[in-house]
Formats: structure tokens, sequence, C-alpha cells
């Protein structure tokens, strides 16, 4: 994912009518320049979630504690003009924990519902693996169809909404992996890795030079952008063009996931339709009007990696998803 720059338009939040498209796209990645103010190296983390957002999807971001994977979502939320809120997983938390419950009034003697954290625009649900199925099966309704039922009353969630989920991947003892249906849900998982050398001593300087990753404000993080442009940017992009041929190519590659040898289990049509509507998001941002296979290309792995299943044999024998989707990626013919 590729670098952007332009003029910075003026803040979305100023009253002075509908922004032009192109303007609704700036202010997007303008928001990439904002995040890096408090978050070092994850640009292409940044723009996942901007995907997901664009998209209407929910993301799962994997990597080891300390690579700012909370700083990165509150400095998103903040450069958008969001609400945010973060739940920790612990095995103890419970499903109202996160939907909300009812709770009784002595005074009117009646129960009344009290809103979890998920009534939010952007759920943090922190280390979800830590917390039983039952609980983690709580979010699928909010995740799938934006609401929450209530005593058979269904509650809208506010607009938009994305549920951004972290996991470790090296530390398994007391976790509950998430079960594939679970997966599935989620339209990309990103992993985000250590900060090479010279990332790392900018962290470390900024830390020096009195950087508080608890005051973003002080950390110049500004809104440049807000739901407007949101909903502006969602309506572009479902007019970009997707020609036959491209719609044939990820039928393609998901159907060769299925027939891979070191698949146990292979992608399902979700998952094509995922991969159809986050090109069309990063083809929109890349500034053109029609999906060509390198969008295809670039979305392939996030899209997919956590939709699929190895087969007990190659987990011993260290074979890894994104090699396999790799190589299905270099078989698979490209469109003309």
């Amino acid at each position: 994912m590729s670098e952007h720059s332009g003029p910075t338009v003026l803040n979305p939040s100023d009253d002075e009518g509908p922004l032009p498209l192109d303007a609704a796209r700036q202010a997007l990645l303008d928001v990439r320049r904002e995040v890096a103010k408090a978050v070092v190296g994850q640009d292409g983390t940044v723009t996942g979630l901007l995907i997901a957002l664009l998209s209407q999807g929910h993301v799962l971001l994997e990597g080891v504690p300390g690579v700012a994977k909370t700083l990165l979502v509150r400095a998103l939320s903040a450069a958008l003009s969001l609400d945010t809120k973060r739940v920790q997983f612990t095995p103890d938390l419970m499903p109202g924990d996160v939907t909300g419950s009812l709770v009784y009034d002595s005074r009117t003697s009646d129960f009344s519902f009290r809103e979890g954290p998920v009534f939010t625009n952007l759920l943090l649900a922190d280390e979800i693996n830590r917390t039983p199925p039952k609980t983690q099966a709580s979010l699928l309704e909010a995740m799938e169809e934006r609401q929450v039922s209530v005593d058979g009353q269904s509650l809208r969630l506010p607009s938009p909404f994305l549920v951004a989920a972290t996991q470790n991947p090296v530390e398994y003892e007391g976790t509950y992996p998430l079960p594939e249906a679970q997966l599935d849900r989620f339209l990309l998982k990103l992993t985000m890795p250590l900060p090479g050398r010279h990332e790392e001593i900018e962290v470390i300087r900024r830390h020096a030079a009195g950087f508080d990753p608890r005051d973003l404000t002080a950390a110049g993080v500004r809104a440049v952008a807000g739901a407007r442009d949101l909903a502006r940017a969602r309506e572009a992009v479902a007019g970009v063009a997707v020609e036959p041929e491209i719609v044939g190519y990820i039928v393609d590659l998901v159907r060769a996931t299925r027939a891979a040898p070191s698949f146990l289990l292979g992608v399902s049509p979700r998952g094509a339709t995922a991969l159809l509507n986050t090109s069309r998001s990063w083809a929109w941002l890349s500034g053109r009007t029609f999906v060509t296979p390198d969008d295809v290309k670039a979305l392939a792995s996030p899209c997919l990696r956590h939709r699929v299943a190895l087969q007990p044999e190659a987990q011993m024998d260290g074979v890894r998803v994104d090699d396999v989707l790799g190589s299905i990626l270099a078989t698979v013919p490209v469109p003309r």
C-alpha cells in the first residue's frame, strides 16, 4: 500500500456544505499523517483500518505486546473525530459487560437498559482471545447486524461502527482461540510487526522528548476527517467499476485456496465478497475509478489469511499461511 501526498483540506467539521469526493479522499488520506504523529511506522495498518471503515467491516489486529495496537486505534478515532471505547477481554468477562444489560430501577419498579461499550464508533476489543466463547459470541450480532437485541427489542448501533480486536500471536496459555465462524466475520486480519531500527529510534526519541501516549492532543493529533467524509467516500466506493475479468480473478483465487493441499479449510464465498469490497476501497483510495488485478493482490493476504486453516502436517512442517497464499497469487492466471 503506497504513500499518498497532496494538499490538506479544511477541517471537515466546518459547516460549508458537502465536500467534493476528491476532498473526502484527501481527508481520509490525511488521517495517516495525523496518526503518524502518535504511532511510528504503521501506515499499512492505518490504511487497512480505513479500508475496513470504507467497506463497513471489522479488523483483527495481531501483534506482540508493545507495538502500539491500542494507541493506534485511539489515534485513528481522534483523527476521524469518532467516539471510541476499549474493552479488556478477560476470562471472567460476561456478555452483558460488552453489549449492555437490563438494570432494575427501584424508584420506578421497572427495568431499563444500560448501554455497554459496544455502543460506540470504534470498539477496541483488547485481547479478544482471552475471554470464553460465550462472551466472544456476544459480539457476533453487533458485528454482522450492527445492532444489539435486548428483551425482544433491537437497538441500532452508531454509524460508522468498527470492531478492532487484538490478539497476541505468541502467547496461547489461558486463551480461547476464535472459532472459524467468528474469524470469518472479520473483514481483514492485519499483522503489526516490530519496528525497524530507524523506526524504533524515532519511538524512543519521541518519548525522550516528553511524548505522552495518553495525551494525543499534546502530540498534535487533530481531527482531519469525520463521519460525513466516510459516508460520502462509501458512496464513491460503491461506484468503482469491477470488470467481469476481475470478478473471475477473485473467484479463481478463492477456489484455489479450497484446492490447495496445505489447506484443510479454504475460503468461503463471504471471503470472495470481502476481497471484492476491499479491493474497491483500495482502488478508490488510490485515486482510481476501477479495480485492477494489483488491487486484488494487495488485499488478498489481509483479507484471506484468517479464513483458511492449515493441514496438521503442514503445521508440523512449519508452513505459513501467507506463504501458501503467496504461491496461489503467483500461479493463478492474472487477467490482462
